[in-house]
């Protein structure tokens, strides 16, 4: 009992500081994840210039380990594009890049999977593609991959715990850093999984409930 409390409760706030940044991390990396892998996903399937670029970003993106493509934007992102300009930067633009291939694929199922017949319907009746993606195809795809989406955003918080690689001061840097002063890695890092396994069963409860408010929003049977 003395070990824990030396170690994890009298460190609570860097172990706090460091679950901070890794919520944000996590967070804006889904958010740029989805963004992404619906452009992505767009432009493979509705714009055929691009289609063969596409395709490749998608398939590189899923390929490349998610360490290598954190180390590929941190070090050589700058000297090519001059961005990102910090370590934060970075750690989010790697997770977004690799989550949004996967997130693509998701998408394309999830549109292909809806009744050609809808969309023809829809707009026989005078509505505009874009109103039609918008009204009939976007929500029963949301509610559809869902489980999915989710469980991309449990990967991002997984993948978020290798951020440290780059010096990014996350809930695993902070860990990592007691452990090296302590040497009895023990009691901090069965927190440290405690704290993950907290957030992933948050995670997932979110999603059930979002999805749930699909289906009563749009009046969707679960599949």
């Amino acid at each position: 009992m003395n070990n824990w409390e030396r170690l994890v409760w009298n460190q609570r706030d860097a172990l706090l500081a460091g679950l901070q940044v890794t919520v944000e991390i996590c967070l804006i990396s889904f958010a740029c994840a989805i963004v992404g892998g619906l452009v992505l996903c767009l432009l493979r399937m509705y714009v055929k210039p691009v289609r063969p670029l596409a395709t490749l970003l998608i398939e590189f993106f899923r390929a490349t380990p998610i360490l290598v493509q954190l180390l590929w934007v941190n070090y050589v992102w700058p000297e090519l594009f001059g961005w990102p300009t910090t370590f934060f930067q970075a750690a989010c633009a790697a997770l977004a890049l690799q989550s949004s291939g996967y997130l693509a694929e998701t998408f394309r199922g999830g549109i292909e999977a809806v009744p050609k017949g809808q969309r023809e319907a829809a707009m026989a009746v005078g509505m505009s593609p874009l109103l039609v993606f918008r009204r009939i195809v976007l929500p029963q795809v949301m509610l559809a991959t869902a489980p999915s989406i989710v469980n991309q955003f449990t990967v991002i918080v997984k993948s978020s715990t290798l951020v440290s690689v780059i010096t990014v001061q996350d809930l695993m840097f902070q860990s990592q850093k007691i452990v090296n002063i302590a040497y009895e890695p023990i009691e901090i890092l069965t927190a440290t999984a405690a704290i993950y396994i907290g957030f992933i069963f948050l995670v997932s409860l979110a999603g059930k409930a979002l999805a749930d408010r699909l289906r009563r929003a749009y009046g969707i049977a679960a599949r």
